[in-house]
């Protein structure tokens, strides 16, 4: 008896999951669900591989636009009589504003890279590289938020 594999039917029902949102508190590890430890056998060691979820880019996306943002915003700031208390970022100032954005954007932009491809690494028992982005996702918009602030003092 033969049996013709190209014709099996997929039966399982679909819509029994719910998709998750772009950020939740599952993605901060600090509640983790039903699953307490690691399927894997290989606990502790880094998985890597080629395609990275659309969370993680957009995460990463979000910081190099907010990287940006301080760019601008920075210079806005010096500008209006700011000062630069960053000594490495006062010096690429000094060498041009091209020099300065670029230079900013080159460093997070390899940050990124590196944190992207070791996303699953384990830093602690909770926390992973993958945490970090999230993190400075949320310091970054602080950043922007205080710069704004700083911008309408300066302002009036």
């Amino acid at each position: 008896m033969r049996v013709n594999m190209t014709e099996v039917v997929d039966c399982r029902y679909q819509t029994r999951r719910t998709s998750m949102p772009f950020f939740c508190i599952y993605h901060l590890g600090i509640k983790t669900g039903r699953r307490m430890g690691e399927r894997r056998a290989n606990k502790g060691r880094a998985a890597y591989v080629d395609r990275y979820s659309s969370r993680l880019v957009l995460c990463a996306i979000g910081i190099l636009v907010l990287s940006g943002l301080d760019a601008a915003f920075t210079l806005a700031i010096l500008a209006n009589g700011g000062v630069e208390l960053n000594g490495l970022m006062a010096v690429l100032i000094e060498a041009g504003v091209a020099t300065f954005v670029g230079v900013k954007l080159t460093l997070t932009g390899l940050a990124l890279i590196l944190l992207i491809i070791h996303h699953d690494v384990r830093l602690t028992e909770k926390i992973r590289v993958r945490h970090l982005k999230y993190m400075l996702l949320v310091s970054y918009s602080c950043l922007i938020g205080y710069e704004i602030y700083l911008l309408r003092l300066a302002n009036g």
